[in-house]
């Protein structure tokens, strides 16, 4: 079994088109933030035949915001794994302005995997839960 990914590292542009009518970035680009890293990092460490059997919904997102970020900042978004049960994992998120390391904001998100032939919820490998979960 390779070594476990505890976190999962991204450095985002902010767009123009992430701007809000107040001038920084929409909360709900936040939200696209989270799935696009929490996407990225399953692509990266996740074995073949488990992404290939499994696919993941969110149950749940909170979202505490900090600080505003503006157009053209690079943000940095880090992700890890937290505790697991059966069919439930949380995942927390962290967004840090690069130029002085600020956190902009942070997520707790829980998923739940499901299989791709019956779409419904399924347990995930001993080796899925070893690599990505704290527990």
């Amino acid at each position: 079994m390779e070594p476990k990914i505890d976190q999962f590292e991204l450095t985002i542009t902010v767009e123009p088109d992430d701007i809000d009518q107040l001038g920084h970035v929409n909360n709900v680009v936040y939200l696209r933030w989270v799935q696009e890293l929490a996407v990225a990092h399953w692509q990266e460490a996740a074995p073949a035949v488990d992404q290939a059997r499994l696919v993941w919904v969110v149950l749940r997102h909170e979202i505490d915001y900090k600080r505003p970020a503006f157009v053209g900042e690079e943000i940095s978004g880090r992700t890890w794994v937290g505790t697991a049960s059966r069919l439930a994992f949380e995942r927390h998120t962290e967004f840090m302005r690069v130029s002085d390391g600020v956190v902009l904001a942070r997520a707790r998100t829980v998923w739940c995997p499901l299989d791709v032939q019956t779409g419904r919820p399924t347990q995930v490998s001993s080796e899925v839960r070893a690599r990505f979960s704290v527990q």
